[in-house]
């Protein structure tokens, strides 16, 4: 796969993090986190810093990536003399073994940051298994990081035609794949079928899995699928979705030639990762 976020390379040691002897190692490199923000030094690359350097904040093991025991501080704000960046926008650019660690320290700290009170009694929540875990000292129940599934499709009809769409909130050029939330109690094959015809009408039959994102902004896991509509007729819900159109391989590469369409970046997204595969068959 070639996009951003496609596998973890660190390993997390799940086994460490039920006490802090891990702070002691000396060799610890610790990244302070704030939000989707992260320290940076030219290169672009994470600016690491030791545990002396660390700011006040909540402690967060990450693991081991190349024999060293990583860490992150999570902060309300970087300071800006540690030139932060949002991972955004560092993700195409830095090196796989740094993206993976930013994106675990961003998900858990956007996580720990919006999950202070215990949704049983409404208690402070106290942080622990090295920041994996909150509890409540008040009815002793137990929250742990939540991770909100996501179905994101490409489309195409009987002729193979791809289908892509325009967010109302976009601009009038921008269009990608559909893409919803899963509900509770529904099969990941029937929420692309349920939000396909839900924003553009179309009944859609045979669905296939091809891949998956964490996407942690705030916390969302894209999980991404192909499918076949059994229809063309496209009928837009007119909230979500302002326009829906269905693309040949040469009418998509001219629309893009000419600029009349903007697709997702390549390397960040999977939806233009699922475009691209589509775009490359025969």
């Amino acid at each position: 796969m070639d996009f951003a976020f496609d596998r973890a390379r660190h390993d997390r040691q799940g086994n460490r993090r039920r006490d802090d002897t891990w702070k002691d190692d000396p060799k610890l490199k610790v990244l302070v986190v704030g939000g989707e923000h992260v320290p940076t030094v030219a290169g672009p690359a994470l600016r690491w810093i030791t545990r002396d350097q660390a700011p006040e904040g909540t402690w967060l093991l990450l693991g081991e990536s190349g024999g060293v025991t990583h860490a992150a501080v999570v902060v309300d704000r970087v300071a800006e003399d540690l030139a932060p960046t949002s991972v955004r926008i560092l993700a195409p650019l830095l090196n796989p073994d740094e993206l993976s660690l930013a994106i675990h320290a961003i998900a858990m700290a956007r996580w720990l940051r919006s999950h202070r009170f215990c949704a049983r009694c409404g208690t402070g929540l106290d942080v622990a298994e090295s920041g994996h875990l909150l509890t409540c000292p008040e009815c002793s129940a137990h929250h742990f990081p939540r991770t909100d599934p996501a179905v994101i499709m490409l489309i195409t009809d009987e002729r193979d035609r791809a289908l892509l769409a325009r967010n109302a909130a976009w601009p009038e050029d921008r269009y990608s794949t559909l893409a919803g939330f899963v509900e509770p109690g529904e099969a990941l094959e029937d929420a692309v079928r349920r939000e396909v015809r839900e924003e553009v009408g179309l009944p859609v039959g045979e669905v296939s899995y091809a891949g998956s994102q964490p996407w942690p902004f705030p916390s969302s896991l894209m999980l991404g699928f192909f499918g076949r509509a059994s229809s063309s007729d496209i009928v837009v819900d007119a909230n979500e979705i302002a326009h829906a159109r269905w693309f040949t391989r040469d009418e998509l590469a001219t629309a893009i030639e000419a600029e009349d369409i903007i697709l997702p970046p390549p390397h960040v997204s999977i939806s233009r990762w699922l475009i691209d595969r589509w775009a490359e068959r025969s």
